[in-house]
């Protein structure tokens, strides 16, 4: 059995929302009460931050992207990588690039999590979302949700 790669540190997150500006939160399932958007790092260096969105919302929502309207925010956000998921990571790696993505999808779309990622999933008015998540770059790019949709 080979070793698992390290994680590449470039990821995107996607803010899923209604036209209401309902917000989709999923709740970690390694890490309770870690609310958050879909995130998720790229699996190839040659992937692109599209082709990741596309791929995480589907991974971990079961939401086709086709069903919706992704929209690159052309935001990167770069952080230190919480030390709880630091050995993920190449040994020196501690801060990713994250670049941000909106997925407009339709009130009452399914939503179908992956249980080995998340446990359970809620659909928030923007600011209770921004509220919610523990991550701060989360909070704010669901902040500018109002501004994205003007």
């Amino acid at each position: 059995m080979s070793a698992r790669p390290f994680k590449i540190p470039q990821s995107v997150l996607v803010v899923i929302h209604t036209p209401a500006l309902d917000v989709l939160l999923i709740n970690r399932a390694d890490a309770p009460e870690f609310w958050q958007s879909v995130t998720g790092a790229k699996d190839r260096e040659d992937e692109s931050f599209e082709e990741t969105a596309i791929r995480e919302v589907r991974e971990e929502t079961g939401i086709d992207c086709a069903a919706g309207r992704l929209a690159d925010w052309r935001l990167e956000n770069v952080y230190d990588i919480y030390p709880r998921w630091l050995h993920r990571y190449a040994p020196g790696v501690t801060r990713n690039t994250e670049h941000v993505f909106g997925l407009q999808v339709a009130a009452g779309t399914p939503v179908v999590l992956n249980p080995r990622e998340h446990t359970t999933y809620r659909w928030l008015p923007w600011r209770q979302a921004a509220d919610a998540c523990f991550s701060p770059s989360n909070a704010e790019a669901i902040l500018m949700l109002p501004e994205f949709m003007a």
